[in-house]
């Protein structure tokens, strides 16, 4: 891990430690069918986010004048979705290291 003045973790080690954590946290978590269950319904409320950011994203570059501010603010959510959404899924079907 790097560090910097005062013991600062730079942002890049303070990732690469979280992404560390998180792997042996999967290794080690056993999911319960009612953990899945409670996956997969989240996972389908951001798929359907999602789905409704994109049909507004799309409803405001048809409009004649849209406010670039807030089409920049849908699609940062969106982008965030996106992110959430892979997760879960890595969550509900992790790869397997054969």
């Amino acid at each position: 891990m790097r560090t910097g003045p005062a013991g600062t973790i730079f942002p890049e080690a303070a990732s690469a430690t979280f992404r560390d954590l998180v792997r042996v946290f999967q290794l080690t978590y056993t999911m319960t069918d009612e953990d899945e269950r409670e996956l997969e319904i989240e996972l389908a409320r951001l798929q359907q986010e999602h789905r409704d950011l994109d049909a507004a994203i799309d409803a405001l570059h048809q409009s004649p004048a849209p406010d670039l501010l807030r089409l920049q603010r849908l699609k940062k959510r969106k982008l965030q979705l996106r992110d959430r959404i892979a997760f879960i899924e890595d969550q509900i079907t992790p790869d397997i290291i054969a």
